[in-house]
């Protein structure tokens, strides 16, 4: 059981991605409905059961874990899992343990986090306009996230930024975006919107601005050098000579970034998604709770969903709707 995780188009599977909650304080248009029914309490992997399938992962190779939601900082006690991680960290075994946050905790948590062997996060932020981001995150409030971010790196953490680019709500923003970022010492990732759940009211393929646009707008002020650099999740990577900073582009829809996908994504009720765009999943709650002193079943169940992971996900808006959805919300794979 010590042979590493490969998938069956030979990649190796070295990174994790976890929702510690499906719940969150921000309602985020493009992420989940208004009004959610989140799941019982019960139905979640408690903090030890989360910390043994995630050492069973990286005992398997897994490097990298990323602790998502949901908005993984509203969970009850989650400084006992971030805690419990640092082991791995100081062993060795484990290279990264990072998070991505909307930021309303992180005036909280980030000295805590610091301290458990958290060096990035990546904090979502689409807009800096307070009326406009009480808009889109329906439950937010700017201020409180930009204290959050002054008390991440106050503490240390390195952060990222990420926005999803959305028509005709922040393509006016785009430059002052990217000078606020620039003036911080934090890089920028932009995110193509994904047709992931039921929405509600909102137009996915209205909300659609495609990046190769995004990105002929920004060479229209800076030059571009394309980076060969990779951090272990989908983005390609550029510098801006004028600043040199680093701009990120995630492009599920207009440049398919499947080839090199390392990561599988695991939920917090144990269910394993081997692809972000595919319904197909693995539970492995059930080997985790019926053979607590053995961990052999739980590993033949993640070698068997490995063996699973498909070459790429169907997302396409390319025919003018939206096709390759999934009925799932982002919040319940993990953002």
């Amino acid at each position: 059981m010590t042979a590493p995780l490969i998938d069956p188009f030979r990649r190796a599977i070295s990174y994790l991605r976890v929702s510690v909650t499906d719940r969150c304080d921000f309602r985020c248009v493009y992420c989940m409905s208004e009004n959610m029914t989140f799941l019982p309490k019960k139905e979640l992997l408690t903090h030890e059961e989360l910390d043994r399938l995630c050492s069973t992962f990286i005992r398997m190779g897994v490097e990298k874990l990323r602790i998502t939601g949901g908005e993984p900082l509203v969970r009850k006690g989650i400084m006992t899992f971030f805690n419990a991680m640092t082991r791995h960290l100081e062993s060795g075994a484990l290279k990264e343990l990072t998070l991505t946050t909307n930021g309303s905790q992180l005036e909280r948590f980030a000295g805590d986090l610091f301290a458990a062997g958290v060096r990035r996060v990546n904090v979502s932020l689409d807009t800096l306009d307070e009326t406009k981001f009480a808009e889109i995150t329906r439950w937010g409030r700017l201020p409180q996230v930009l204290r959050g971010i002054d008390a991440a790196q106050a503490a240390g953490l390195r952060v990222k930024i990420n926005t999803v680019a959305l028509k005709g709500f922040n393509e006016d923003e785009l430059f002052t975006l990217v000078d606020w970022c620039a003036a911080r010492d934090m890089d920028l990732t932009f995110i193509e919107v994904m047709p992931m759940g039921d929405i509600g009211n909102e137009d996915r393929l209205g909300q659609y601005w495609k990046l190769t646009d995004l990105r002929a707008r920004l060479a229209e002020r800076h030059r571009l050098t394309d980076l060969a650099e990779r951090t272990g999740g989908p983005a390609r990577y550029v510098r801006l000579e004028e600043t040199g900073q680093k701009i990120g582009f995630i492009t599920p829809l207009s440049h398919n970034f499947c080839e090199s996908c390392n990561r599988v994504r695991l939920t917090c009720t144990g269910e394993l998604y081997m692809c972000l765009g595919q319904e197909d999943m693995a539970d492995l709650r059930a080997p985790l709770r019926n053979h607590p002193r053995d961990d052999a079943p739980l590993e033949a169940a993640i070698r068997a969903a490995i063996a699973r992971k498909p070459k790429g996900h169907d997302f396409d808006y390319s025919r003018q709707s939206v096709d390759g959805r999934v009925s799932r919300h982002m919040s319940h794979t993990g953002g």
